[in-house]
């Protein structure tokens, strides 16, 4: 091996890298701290001889480490799962792999239960789409060797995710399929020109002897077609049967199989007829499609693997800043927060951040669906992954790893990906008796021909099986789904749980609440009317702000920032009390600050006459008491979103109802609702009447999608059958909802409804499709009408319609 590249994996060595591990008294160059870390402990645990042992392989060592470190056990070094394994304490962990291997449904369900069946596996989901799994367990009671075991007893290969793997995964994936459609294909045409002529001659036209001797011929250049390219065919149908299980893979291995073992012996006994022209064209169809559809499903999924690469790999830190800006390149995941990295014009953000210098712009249109760049100034937050455009930046770091923002974002949709919502396990479910009630009409159809005429029962039952597999029917729904997914990403709408899109789609009700959602939530603060002599203007606002120094509601951010520079008392026992403000003890007494009938429920006295004037203000007003009585009074200004008003009149013109409910006087809500021409609206009210209103529209029959922000709106957020939270909420409702809203820009919540609808469409298309075809290629077939190589090109064709009909979501479409 090169020293360009690593000795560990076989990747090559980025430039400018220097990181080696001595081995046998050799230095051995290594691509990345990872490999550093795992050679190292190979070398310390007196393993050297891997090394050895792996270097006189016939595998290229990339290849060959993963089987090899499976059985030293080195998957269970601490070292080693950095990368790929979270720890949840108490022994709980959680893995993220890929499978290798996987082709259908079927394969999910089989590793899915030969993984949940493990003593000590607590949970374990796989997607189709990305061949991505999520397995949990308890390190007391299992390694995460024995379940990767237990993938390898069943034919599968299990790998740690990582992007640089997923995407040579993927490559290895479409060579190897690519080769196998070639060796079909050749195989096809020559097989042919054999064919052809027996085809053509007529009775007497063509010697016996020549006529075996083409037989012979295309025997030859079927069996590369079937020990190579149907290989796949039958490793999986063997797979299932050993687990006493049927699928996609057992009709279309019979089939291939019985056509040609019939072909080989008419061929042996010189009588009969042979199907090698109708074996080597249907598998080179059934390949050509299966090669398409995998094609589609890896780009359909490439917005995940694009947000995974998005890190650099290496960052310029400033160690001795401000004093000293002498730079030195280090590995991004070496940064911890309090770093300072210089980010020039051009280059990627290596972690969340706040920008302490220079001014730029970034861009984050793939974290947010925002195509403009974003402002960046002194004080301004940045994310991990955005682009710094414009000029240099230096970042202080403030979040590293799986605490990044688009760590979390990567989670989410992670998350997603892997649940199975409930049309995909129908589909599943249907698709698993559609097989077993194939074989058994094969079987009938071969007894019944058997009677009728024996020389056509072989080949119409192979018609049989292979023109029925119910490949689109399992595609049908889960494609379609990722797609949409991917989609609504791009358009800054995250989906965070599988059943979202559906529920989207069918919502009838939705119930938006007001500050921070339909209005920016930047509130600013317009005046302060103090109420007594005890405090002045300052004083009283440097309490509330104190009151509110935790708090991550907008009001609570306006009152800090207005109060910047000024001294705020000290204060205890600070509680939060959601949908109703905030209290604490200050010098012995407690103090109020929110709304203001909460504030008054502190000292029973009413708002005295000077103040109700201001009180009624159409815009936000909360007050700020004690025990005594009240301090002062706050107004505040917050500005609609211009995409509120088309995205309301949308969703109306779809027949949607809308409701507003905010927890702030009623001046307030139906100034905001005036301008957006909703009619029902619910103000003063608190979380538990948001959610109390919520369960009254649901046993109505109304299926509601709540649209929200921050820790007030939790719990309606889990109440409802849909939740979308805006992405600059508090991490509480960001966790409970089912949709995230990462732009912040509504009329993207528009386009993600209608590319649920669409998805909804597209999904009843695919399984009409699939059952349709079905329906008119089964009796077909019965009775005689479906060649074999006919039904390949039916199968295929079916399963890739299925797919491109899924790619036409990729298409976002404005609202």
């Amino acid at each position: 091996m090169g020293q360009d590249n690593c000795y560990h994996c076989g990747l090559p060595v980025p430039a400018g890298l220097d990181l080696s591990v001595s081995i046998d008294g050799q230095p051995r160059v290594m691509c990345c701290i990872g490999c550093q870390a795992v050679t190292q402990a190979i070398v310390d645990n007196g393993l050297s001889d891997y090394y050895r042992n792996r270097d006189a392989l016939p595998d290229s060592p990339r290849e060959a480490v993963p089987t090899v470190l499976q059985g030293l056990k080195l998957y269970d070094h601490a070292d080693f799962q950095k990368s790929f394994v979270r720890d949840f304490g108490e022994g709980e962990r959680e893995a993220s792999l890929i499978i290798e291997g996987i082709t259908c449904a079927a394969c999910i369900w089989l590793n899915e239960q030969q993984v949940a069946q493990l003593p000590g596996v607590i949970a374990v989901h796989i997607n189709f789409a990305t061949r991505r799994a999520r397995v949990r367990w308890d390190e007391r009671r299992i390694k995460l060797s024995d379940i990767l075991a237990a993938i390898v007893a069943i034919g599968y290969r299990a790998y740690p995710y990582d992007a640089a793997m997923s995407e040579d995964l993927a490559r290895k994936e479409r060579r190897s399929a690519l080769w196998r459609v070639f060796v079909a294909g050749f195989g096809m045409m020559q097989v042919m020109m054999y064919a052809i002529p027996v085809y053509l001659a007529g009775d007497g036209d063509m010697a016996p002897d020549i006529e075996l001797l083409l037989r012979w011929a295309s025997m030859l250049l079927t069996l590369p077609v079937i020990l190579y390219s149907a290989a796949p065919f039958f490793r999986g149908a063997w797979r299932d049967l050993r687990r006493r299980r049927v699928g996609m893979d057992v009709p279309v291995a019979l089939g291939v199989g019985a056509a040609f073992a019939a072909s080989v012996w008419a061929t042996l006994t010189a009588s009969g007829e042979v199907y090698f022209d109708s074996v080597t064209m249907f598998v080179f169809f059934l390949l050509g499609g299966r090669f398409l559809e995998m094609t589609a499903r890896q780009r359909a999924v490439s917005v995940t693997e694009a947000l995974a690469r998005l890190l650099p790999a290496f960052a310029a830190r400033v160690a001795g800043y401000p004093l000293d800006q002498a730079q030195e390149q280090v590995m991004a995941a070496e940064l911890a927060p309090g770093d300072v990295v210089l980010v020039r014009a051009g280059e990627t953000i290596p972690a969340d951040g706040l920008v302490i210098e220079g001014a730029s712009c970034a861009n984050e249109s793939l974290l947010t669906g925002e195509s403009a760049p974003v402002a960046k100034f002194p004080g301004a937050a940045v994310t991990g992954g955005a682009l710094n455009v414009e000029s240099p930046l230096f970042i202080r770091v403030e979040q590293v790893g799986e605490a990044t923002r688009l760590s979390a974002i990567i989670r989410l949709m992670e998350r997603a990906a892997l649940e199975k919502p409930r049309l995909v396990e129908l589909a599943d479910r249907i698709a698993g008796r559609f097989i077993l009630a194939l074989l058994v009409i094969a079987a009938a159809v071969a007894l019944a021909w058997c009677v009728i005429d024996p020389a056509k029962a072989l080949w119409i039952t192979v018609s049989v099986l292979v023109v029925t597999c119910p490949c689109a029917l399992s595609l049908a729904t889960p494609v379609a789904l990722t797609v949409a997914s991917g989609a609504m990403a791009r358009a800054g709408l995250l989906v965070t749980h599988s059943h979202a899109i559906e529920t989207l789609a069918r919502a009838t009700h939705f119930v938006f609440d007001k500050t921070g959602t339909l209005t920016r939530g930047h509130m600013q603060l317009l005046e302060v009317l103090p109420l007594g002599t005890v405090f002045d203007k300052p004083a009283c606002l440097a309490l509330a702000a104190a009151i509110e120094q935790s708090s991550e509601h907008p009001i609570g951010a306006a009152l800090r920032a207005a109060a910047v520079g000024a001294g705020l008392p000290v204060l205890a026992s600070v509680s939060n009390e959601p949908g109703s403000g905030m209290s604490a003890l200050h010098q012995g007494k407690a103090v109020r600050v929110g709304r203001p009938d909460y504030v008054c429920a502190l000292h029973g006295q009413p708002l005295p006459e000077s103040a109700r004037v201001f009180a009624a203000s159409s815009d936000t007003v909360i007050a700020l008491g004690s025990e005594a009585g009240w301090l002062a009074l706050f107004r505040f200004g917050d500005e609609i979103r211009p995409q509120a008003v088309a995205m309301i009149a949308a969703l109306r013109a779809a027949g949607r109802q809308i409701a507003l409910l905010t927890g702030d006087a009623a001046p307030v809500a139906f100034k905001v609702a005036r301008a957006l021409a909703i009619d029902e609206v619910h103000a003063g009210i608190s979380p538990q009447g948001k959610h109390e209103y919520v369960s009254r529209l649901q046993a109505g029959g109304a299926i509601v999608a709540m649209v929200g922000d921050g820790v007030n709106d939790a719990p309606v957020l889990a109440q409802a059958q849909v939740s979308v939270a805006m992405g600059g909420g508090s991490q509480l409702a960001r966790t409970q909802a089912d949709l995230v809203l990462l732009s912040e820009n509504l009329e993207h919540l528009g386009r993600g409804f209608f590319v649920a609808r669409r998805c909804l469409r597209i999904i009843r298309q695919n399984l009409l499709w699939s059952f349709a075809y079905n329906l008119v290629a089964l009796p077909l077939a019965m009775a005689g009408f479906i060649t074999p190589w006919m039904a390949g090109v039916g199968m295929s064709g079916s399963s890739l319609l299925v797919v491109l009909n899924s790619l036409r979501l990729q298409r976002v479409e404005g609202v």
